[in-house]
């Protein structure tokens, strides 16, 4: 089991985490919704959940909750620029079917 990050999604994971500052890490997560059944989640953390696994890469620490690492697993979170638009990416392998406006996914 693995969550990593591009550099590009740790730089500004870092810039984020410095402007808040306080935190441990970033929380990535899934919850039901969209036409797909499922989109991203993606919070700051201050303190660690019970049922939540922790990875880290790049010096950030990434916490997932039990029930998303079922669909998670494997995912690279990535920083991306597209033209006057920018935001995280979820690069994960297990997505079966995205709906048309990108937000949400199945598996």
């Amino acid at each position: 089991m693995a969550i990593t990050l591009t550099e590009a999604a740790a730089a500004r994971v870092n810039k984020f985490m410095a402007n808040r500052g306080k935190g441990i890490g970033v929380r990535l997560g899934v919850r039901t919704s969209g036409c797909s059944g499922m989109a991203y989640v993606l919070e700051f953390v201050d303190e660690v959940g019970e049922d939540d696994t922790i990875f880290e890469d790049k010096g950030i620490k990434v916490l997932i909750d039990a029930k998303s690492l079922l669909y998670l697993d494997g995912t690279e979170l990535d920083f991306v620029k597209e033209g006057l638009s920018e935001g995280f990416k979820f690069n994960n392998p297990n997505t079966k079917e995205s709906c048309g406006c990108g937000e949400s996914f199945s598996v």
